[in-house]
């Protein structure tokens, strides 16, 4: 009997029907997952790392930290076990994780996307819009099911496509907060390698790729081309070819370059890889496109990393036959394809004008995708009250044991950092200016 009811107990953990209790799952450290149900049909999975700080009485008593990955399409998963979670791929501990100081709580986000399902593919999402309403729900039944973090300072971090997600998350949260909807410390959002603007990233990677060597004059022009062309069709209000048309930027781009690494330049190129991925982009560039933007390292990395999640964590976690790993992120980018390319900067101005919160933009020196000049550019261009005194600011380095690890400037509650040595992946490739970023404005002691 006991056993049957124990058989009972996690099956309704899995689908997220008991409150939120820190117990044993995959890996070291105490932890809790499930799913919320959105809307009818359309399941969110989550998965919280309880601090394993050693200095606190209570968990609580550490900052919560929301973690979204991009795409979209793309796992949180992926930021777990390659950027900041516990564990990494090879399941080693980490040093740098995030946890140490922080209980982390990744969301696959928007539904379809990793563990996350949809019943029915209609029920996928289709505008930034519709992500932040599925995420406040999420959050007013996550605080429901853990009231005990409703007075710990909450902090959104994402990444790439993630940094359009979340302005808008955040911004929808502290709106429902203000409204007496939900009882909770919203303190800050911040933003890696964001696709705010993606017209200003797309326009930047001409020059980028010339002035770090990589293309010739020719090669530059063809990519200009390619580029310019895709602000032409953005700009006839035409958003889902655009999004395709920045998929042929790219594949000119792997042409001229022979096949560089978009998430850091400096990583080495696969020469062979690089060939074959050039044919993927010329027999078939709508698919090409959609896995560029939901695989987010070498195709050996993912497929370990979708063979782990599959494998042993879905059967630790005991997850449910319905939320297959990774098999409807392909589905959440071509129904997110009219929406891709659209601005938010907005919203981020929103954040600026109406909000007390920390907006924190995070910017890597290597990257490409998300090119730094590309995210000067925007950041620029933003209308706030601050806007010229921050034009006007300083800019100061940060540094760590002695070395100089990036750059930061900043006015009222806007904060820009640069990263030294960091593409797209900031807190994997520069721990140590993520490290010092969280203390700022999440802090411990």
């Amino acid at each position: 009997m006991r056993s049957l009811i124990y058989s009972a107990l996690l099956v309704l953990v899995a689908f997220g029907i008991c409150h939120g209790e820190p117990r044993p799952g995959f890996g070291p450290g105490m932890q809790d997952w499930g799913f919320v149900e959105v809307r009818k049909g359309a399941h969110m999975f989550y998965w919280l790392y309880y601090t394993t700080a050693e200095d606190v009485t209570d968990y609580y008593e550490r900052p919560l930290v929301i973690w979204l990955q991009g795409g979209p399409g793309a796992s949180s998963m992926y930021g777990n076990f390659e950027e900041l979670g516990p564990q990494t791929l090879e399941l080693e501990d980490r040093n740098h994780t995030w946890v140490k100081h922080y209980n982390v709580l990744f969301i696959d986000n928007p539904v379809g996307t990793g563990f996350s399902y949809v019943e029915d593919k209609s029920l996928l999402t289709k505008t930034n819009a519709e992500i932040a309403d599925d995420l406040v729900t999420f959050t007013k039944e996550f605080y429901a099911r853990n009231p005990e973090f409703k007075n710990t300072p909450l902090h959104i971090y994402a990444e790439s496509y993630g940094g359009k997600m979340a302005p808008e998350f955040a911004y929808q949260l502290d709106k429902a907060i203000k409204n007496g909807e939900l009882h909770i410390e919203l303190a800050s959002v911040g933003i890696v390698a964001p696709w705010v603007s993606p017209i200003d990233s797309v326009l930047s990677w001409g020059n980028f790729l010339l002035n770090m060597g990589f293309v010739d004059t020719k090669g530059y022009r063809n990519i200009q081309a390619a580029a310019i062309e895709t602000e032409h069709i953005l700009n006839e209000g035409r958003f889902e070819d655009a999004t395709w048309q920045w998929g042929r930027t790219e594949g000119v781009i792997v042409r001229e370059t022979l096949g560089i690494d978009f998430y850091n330049v400096l990583f080495e190129q696969d020469y062979s890889a690089s060939r074959s991925r050039l044919s993927m982009f010329e027999r078939n560039m709508k698919q090409a496109t959609v896995d560029s933007a939901v695989r987010l390292v070498s195709e050996d990395r993912d497929q370990m990393l979708e063979d782990l999640m599959r494998g042993p964590v879905a059967e630790t976690l005991q997850l449910p036959a319905e939320s297959v790993y990774n098999s409807q992120g392909s589905d959440v980018f071509q129904s997110m394809a009219g929406d891709f390319m659209k601005p938010a900067m907005h919203i981020v101005e929103l954040l600026l004008n109406n909000t007390s919160l920390d907006v924190v933009v995070i910017t890597g020196q290597l990257d490409l995708i998300v090119a730094t000049p590309g995210n000067v550019v925007w950041v620029e261009k933003l209308q706030w009250d601050g806007r010229n005194q921050y034009l006007q600011a300083a800019r100061t380095g940060i540094g760590s044991n002695g070395i100089l690890e990036g750059y930061q400037k900043q006015y009222g509650n806007f904060y820009m950092y640069w990263a030294l040595r960091a593409g797209h992946m900031v807190p994997a490739d520069n721990p140590a200016v993520m490290d010092y970023i969280l203390q700022k404005h999440a802090g411990y002691p």
